[in-house]
């Protein structure tokens, strides 16, 4: 008996010892799974932290613009009914949010993976890799490998602007007399979210941009 339970409990070693191995490179293959996973994760964060803060850079500069043409009646319904494009170019903000994420601009055909969005939407789109590339791991080829993302963030207007409806019956009386300077009106309204922000013409002040214009992540 005692020879027969040796014998059978050294043929079951070998079973015990392949089981063993192979729930371990399971495990590990799982973890290099998830590792690789995580990393990719982590990119796509950098390349949704990079496109918005280039697009939120660029509204807020908008401000300057915005504010010395405000008077300009076509100018504001091409911009709050239209297609708004601001002009500043937000990429080195997107490249230090980049630096902050662990991630890194891609350098391609473009030069430093920041670009405008496409479609006249304003906005930018940016190519980020991750600094570190996914290491040693039982995954063949993965050693110099780098994980990528893209991300696309847009400006969109958070108000709609109305014209000032002239009044014709006014006539002469409307007009300044000699000596008077004419006091400036708006030249129309800014309704946002239902309610016409309340300005004085004379002492025009905006508000903050994001109460103006949201950004936000959009396919590219």
């Amino acid at each position: 008996m005692t020879r027969r339970t040796t014998r059978e409990a050294g043929q079951a070693a070998p079973i015990y010892v392949a089981m063993v191995t192979g729930l371990l490179f399971l495990a590990l293959a799982f973890f290099a799974v998830g590792q690789a996973g995580a990393t990719r994760n982590g990119a796509q964060s950098g390349a949704d932290a990079a496109a918005l803060a280039a697009a939120q850079e660029s509204r807020d500069d908008f401000g300057i613009e915005l504010l010395a043409n405000f008077f300009n009646p076509g100018y504001l319904d091409d911009v709050f009914n239209g297609s708004p494009i601001g002009r500043f170019v937000g990429c080195e903000e997107a490249e230090h949010l980049a630096e902050q994420n662990d991630v890194q601009l891609k350098s391609g055909e473009g030069g430093s993976g920041c670009r405008t969005a496409n479609g006249g939407r304003w906005g930018f789109t940016v190519d980020v890799e991750t600094r570190q590339t996914m290491g040693d791991s039982i995954l063949p080829g993965t050693e110099d490998k780098r994980a990528e993302a893209t991300a696309t963030a847009i400006v969109v207007p958070r108000c709609e602007f109305r014209p000032a409806v002239e009044d014709g019956d006014e006539g002469e009386d409307s007009e300044p007399e000699e000596g008077e300077e004419e006091e400036p009106s708006l030249p129309g309204e800014l309704i946002c979210n239902g309610n016409p922000l309340d300005l004085d013409p004379e002492n025009l002040v905006l508000p903050d941009m994001s109460v103006l214009f949201s950004v936000r992540l959009a396919e590219d």
